[in-house]
């Protein structure tokens, strides 16, 4: 069985699976394609709705058969609520969702991180890998009710009040969306600022701005600006939970401005809040909002590009140019990419998002050396450099040329060969490791 922690992924077998979460909760899930929205509102299994092709719920368990599920269907979203619409998930026993296949054998098993005031949790999703499946735990949470959720993934709702059959009503509440337009004033006002610096527009991501959301409404409770929630939880693990994979991401945190050209103007105003709107790099935005109790305004904007092998791959050369030129300065020989290297960089990078820890030793005590050995490695001699919270090659290239025992490594001339690994999410974001061999 696999004890999933969030953003933690599990292959599934084939055949039917049953997931169950006991207590005091409405259970959900909504079907959708790779673009990560419904086909129809036909998508969304809940207790108005109790079947889909392919997706049956009983109770506190949902049956899903990936073989049986509408033509297109790449992703299946478990969505977990209080049965008493509007109360806090904090104030109810913790929603641990269990996985059995045929014959009730249990395959994974996912504890949240303890939530505060969401009355909504994705707490996982099924998604198609090749000819497969897996299971990705989420712990994703929202403060606005199904609707909310319903809407991010493009299920129509019905207003509140009014009958809905075969449709979810709203219980009311904001509904994941600004109402008066925010969004789009803010997408209009950032393509115009890139149109002008000639890069490409933008596009609205809703898993972004449903993270986006999620941070600034943690913000405003607490008044204050933060990374993370005092349980731990970041804003990049809020963006791993929605499944979008970053390959670059960057992020403003701001209190005070009262409407989109407020906020925009204020991250023109600096050099440093400036460069994602007119970096070429990004792909997509999302915005999130909301007004503490004092009534001040809360701002959450998430810049991001989507991972891509080919991508991974520019940025690990970067890094290893970078690298070498700091190493042809100080008159010494370049380094080779070396694949076994790569592997064992990569997977410390990997390793170290999913488990949220930042060391070169592992949590069962493996060393640079030892992944290295297990990568194939044939190098006597081994370095490791790593840091995290950098948003480019450059920077971090630079970062350790200004740290004196990472700079050591770089330009220690015993070594001949690198491999550069890099994931995003976790607290700080981007987690980079270089692996030297001699």
């Amino acid at each position: 069985m696999n004890d999933l922690v969030a953003g933690g992924n599990a292959t599934l077998p084939d055949g039917a699976l049953s997931m169950r979460v006991p207590g005091p909760f409405d259970l959900s899930v909504i079907v959708t394609g790779a673009a990560g929205k419904v086909a129809g509102d036909g998508d969304f299994v809940f207790y108005n709705q109790p079947s889909a092709p392919g997706a049956r719920l009983a109770g506190d368990t949902v049956t899903v058969d990936p073989r049986g599920l509408r033509a297109g269907a790449a992703r299946v979203t478990v969505v977990v609520s209080p049965a008493d619409p509007g109360t806090p998930l904090g104030s109810l026993p913790l929603p641990v969702l269990t996985v059995a296949g045929g014959g009730g054998t249990v395959l994974a098993r996912f504890a949240p991180p303890r939530p505060g005031h969401e009355t909504v949790l994705l707490l996982a999703e099924l998604y198609r890998r090749g000819p497969g499946w897996k299971i990705r735990a989420l712990g994703q949470g929202y403060a606005d009710g199904l609707a909310g959720v319903a809407r991010d993934f493009g299920v129509e709702v019905a207003d509140e009040g009014s009958e809905a059959d075969g449709a979810y009503a709203g219980h009311g509440g904001y509904d994941g969306h600004e109402p008066d337009g925010t969004a789009d004033a803010f997408a209009a006002l950032v393509n115009a600022e890139r149109a002008a610096a000639g890069v490409p527009p933008v596009a609205a991501d809703h898993r972004l701005a449903a993270a986006a959301r999620a941070h600034a409404a943690d913000m405003a409770r607490r008044g204050r600006l933060s990374g993370e929630s005092p349980d731990g939880t970041s804003l990049h693990h809020r963006i791993a939970a929605t499944g979008y994979h970053c390959l670059t991401v960057t992020e403003h945190l701001v209190s005070g401005p009262r409407t989109p050209a407020e906020f925009v103007a204020y991250c023109l105003g600096g050099s440093e809040r400036a460069l994602p709107f007119r970096d070429p790099a990004v792909a997509h935005v999302g915005l999130g909002r909301a007004a503490a109790p004092s009534g001040e305004m809360y701002w959450t904007a998430v810049w991001a590009a989507p991972m891509t092998a080919a991508g991974l791959a520019r940025l690990a050369a970067e890094v290893t140019v970078l690298t070498n030129a700091e190493r042809a300065a100080a008159g010494l020989r370049p380094l080779a990419a070396d694949p076994r290297l790569a592997a064992a960089a990569q997977a410390h990078s990997d390793d170290m998002v999913a488990r949220d820890f930042y060391a070169h030793t592992s949590p069962e005590g493996s060393e640079p050396w030892d992944r290295a050995r297990a990568a194939g490695c044939p190098h006597p001699g081994i370095g490791e450099n790593i840091a995290c919270g950098q948003r480019s090659a450059a920077e971090v290239v630079r970062g350790w040329m200004n740290s004196p025992g990472h700079r050591a490594n770089i330009l220690k001339p015993d070594f001949a060969h690198i491999g550069v690994g890099y994931a995003t999410g976790s607290k700080a974001g981007t987690y980079w490791t270089q692996l030297f061999g001699t």
